[in-house]
Formats: structure tokens, C-alpha cells, sequence
């Protein structure tokens, strides 16, 4: 604990609002609010908790009627980060927006898009980094837990890696945010196991939203089932 008296001078500003400052108390009502406002009645119902935190991560009730959650997502999910699998993220927002606590296994979280290998990748392929990063996910890729929540161009890039035969996630967390191939890339990761015969659990939000809070919090519900 720090010793405030080693920090001279340091005091809190006199009180000119009224507002909760109390963090559990803000937890709690932040959850309460979602709950009260939100029709959540199209989520699965193990799902219920994942759909309340991308809520309080995008800060937006309506978001539950475009939410397209697997069945199986939970369930998946959970079971690989049991059995030791890495999540797998496209963006460093999304890596340290997880909460390691709440890891069952002391789960890697790897994020590869600052490796030296990612820009010649990009230069060579003609692509964003985001993506060509996603291709260094593939010694760790099967059965692992993945996140993109930035670059529509990394979750397309990952579709065409398992498309081409490459090793399959466990679940998929899809939530890429943009106006450029961005409701793009989510319809074909809805739509994969319809035109393609592979079905992989994930959760999407359609259209435009998406971003790396609303994904790292949909990742530390999959860690964990306590809210």
C-alpha cells in the first residue's frame, strides 16, 4: 500500500458532482443497468453473460439484436481454455484488454502483430499487417481460442487459412470493426459453415461495431463463468 505521506502535496479535489465512486458498487449497477435495458431474450441462455459484458464493453444496450452467437461457443470455449489452449488475438488492445485472473489455466495471450517477421509478410503478400500476422498464429492455431476485433483484413485472412486447410480454432471471437469489409468479413464467418460444411463456434456482432473492448471483454467471459 502506498504511504501517503511520502507523496507531499497530493490531496483530492473538493467534491463538485454527485456520482458513485465506490468501484464494486459500479460494477454491480453497470451489470443491474445492462440487465434492466437490454432484451436479451434472443441470446442462448449460457450465453447471457458473454452478451452482458460486450455490452459494457461497447457501452451500447442495442447490441444484443446483433449479436450471432454459436450454440456451442460456450462451451468450446470453455473447454479448450480448461484443457491449457493460448488465446490468440489480432491486436495488442485486444491482448491487454484481457484479464489474466480470470485465465483457468494461465493461458498464453499471443498477439503477433508486432513480430519482426509481420511487415515483410504484409510487404510480400500485399496486405495489412494485421493479417499477415494472423498467419503466424499457425503453429499455436488448433484448438486455440481466438480474438480479432480490429482488422476486417485479419479475419478474412483467417476464414482462407481454415478454408485452405489449415488447423481450426476452437472458437472464434469475430468482432472487426470498420466501414471498409467489415460487416463483410463477419457475414462470411456467419455464413462458413452453411456455404463451406465447417462449423466452428464463434460470436460476431453484424454490421459496422465491433473494436477491441467489446472483443477482450467477450474474452473474459468465455475465461471464466462468474461475472
Amino acid at each position: 500500500m502506498t504511504d501517503l505521506t511520502q507523496l507531499p502535496g497530493l490531496r483530492r479535489p473538493q467534491r463538485h458532482y454527485d456520482y458513485v465512486d465506490v468501484g464494486p458498487d459500479i460494477y454491480v449497477d453497470s451489470f443491474a443497468t445492462i440487465r434492466r435495458e437490454s432484451d436479451l431474450s434472443g441470446v442462448p441462455a449460457d450465453a447471457e453473460k458473454l452478451a452482458v459484458r460486450m455490452i459494457h464493453g461497447s457501452g451500447q444496450v442495442d447490441l444484443a439484436a446483433d449479436l450471432v452467437i454459436h450454440p456451442g461457443l460456450i462451451s468450446a470455449a470453455r473447454t479448450a481454455l480448461e484443457a491449457g489452449a493460448p488465446m490468440l488475438c489480432d491486436a495488442t488492445m485486444v491482448a491487454t484488454g484481457v484479464t489474466r485472473a480470470r485465465l483457468p489455466r494461465d493461458n498464453e495471450v499471443l498477439c503477433f502483430l508486432n513480430d519482426e517477421r509481420t511487415p515483410d509478410l504484409a510487404r510480400e503478400w500485399r496486405t495489412t499487417r494485421t493479417a499477415a500476422a494472423v498467419s503466424l498464429w499457425e503453429p499455436h492455431l488448433e484448438g486455440a481460442v481466438v480474438a480479432i476485433g480490429n482488422a476486417p483484413t485479419a479475419l478474412f485472412h483467417l476464414l482462407e487459412m481454415v478454408l485452405d486447410g489449415g488447423p481450426r480454432p476452437a472458437a472464434i471471437v469475430g468482432c472487426p470493426v470498420g466501414f471498409i469489409g467489415a460487416a463483410e468479413s463477419k457475414q462470411a464467418l456467419v455464413d462458413l459453415s452453411g456455404e463451406h460444411g465447417i462449423d466452428i463456434p464463434f460470436v460476431t456482432v453484424l454490421g459496422r461495431r465491433g473494436g477491441s473492448a467489446m472483443t477482450s471483454s467477450a474474452l473474459n467471459a468465455l475465461a471464466q463463468e462468474q461475472e
